[in-house]
C-alpha cells in the first residue's frame, strides 16, 4: 500500500475498533471482566461521533464548493451568447444548404439568385428541388433581376413542371436589382424564426466558371442577427416596385 493511501485511512476508528474487538475477546477467554468493556465500548463510541462530525463538516464544505463551482459555471455559460451568423465556405457549403433547406418551411423567398446556377440537371436537383420536396414549404417566391426573363422558364418552370408540388411556385417578381447580394430567406420549422442564406456577388465570395456564377462562400443568418429585418425590408421594397 502506498504512503499516500495509508494516510487517507480513518486511523481513529480503526483504532478503537481493534480495541474494542480486543476487549470482547478478552471477556470471552475470561481474561477481562464485563466492566472493563463498558469503558471501551464508550471511548469507541465517542470516536466514531467525533468521526462522524468530522465527515459532516467536510461534507458541508464539499458542498458548498460544489454550489460555487455551478454558480461559476453559469456565470461562464449565460457570457457565453450564440453566434448568430455563420461562415460557411466551399468544404461545408452543399450539406450546409441541404440542412437549411430540409429544416424551413412557410413562405420561401430566393432573392437575386442567378438562375444559370440551376441550369445544370444535378445543381437543380440538389440545390433547388429540395424545397419543392420539403412538405412544410408552402410558397416559393423568386424576386429577381429583369434581365434573367430569358432563363426563368428553361430553367425553372419548364423542371417543375411534372412535380407533384408546382403549385407552390409564386410568380416571380422582376425588378431592377443590382448585382451585390443574394439571398435565401424563410422561416425555421423547429424554432419559428426567420433565417437566410446570405452571399454576395462577385470574387471572393461567388466562382465563374463557364460564365455562370456560383457560390463559393455563404453566411448563414441566424435568427435575431440584425441583417434579417434589412433584408425583409429590401424583398418589401421590391415586391411593392413590382406591383
Amino acid at each position: 500500500m502506498r504512503p499516500k493511501s495509508l494516510l487517507k485511512l480513518e486511523w481513529d476508528a480503526i483504532a478503537g475498533i481493534i480495541a474494542a474487538i480486543v476487549a470482547i475477546v478478552l471477556h470471552f477467554l475470561h481474561i477481562a471482566q464485563a466492566d472493563l468493556l463498558l469503558p471501551i465500548l464508550l471511548a469507541l463510541i465517542g470516536l466514531l461521533f467525533i468521526n462522524f462530525l468530522r465527515h459532516s463538516k467536510n461534507n458541508e464544505i464539499t458542498a458548498e464548493t460544489i454550489e460555487k463551482i455551478h454558480k461559476q459555471i453559469d456565470l461562464v455559460q449565460n457570457s457565453l451568447k450564440e453566434s448568430d451568423i455563420e461562415l460557411i465556405g466551399p468544404r461545408k457549403l452543399r450539406s450546409e444548404n441541404d440542412r437549411f433547406l430540409k429544416e424551413i418551411s412557410g413562405d420561401v423567398v430566393f432573392y437575386n439568385i442567378c438562375l444559370k446556377m440551376y441550369s445544370a440537371e444535378a445543381m437543380f436537383n440538389g440545390l433547388l428541388r429540395p424545397v419543392f420536396d420539403n412538405p412544410g414549404v408552402s410558397s416559393v417566391c423568386f424576386i429577381l433581376d429583369v434581365g434573367q426573363q430569358a432563363n426563368w422558364e428553361r430553367t425553372i418552370t419548364s423542371r417543375l413542371s411534372g412535380h407533384p408540388r408546382r403549385g407552390i411556385l409564386r410568380e416571380p417578381k422582376w425588378c431592377s436589382l443590382a448585382a451585390s447580394l443574394s439571398f435565401i430567406m424563410a422561416e425555421q420549422s423547429e424554432s419559428k424564426c426567420v433565417e437566410a442564406l446570405l452571399s454576395f456577388w462577385g470574387e471572393p465570395f461567388m466562382t465563374n466558371q463557364t460564365g455562370i456564377d456560383t457560390p463559393r462562400y455563404i453566411f448563414r443568418l441566424k435568427k435575431h442577427n440584425e441583417l434579417l429585418p434589412h433584408l425583409e425590408s429590401l424583398i418589401q421594397n421590391q415586391r411593392l416596385q413590382s406591383n
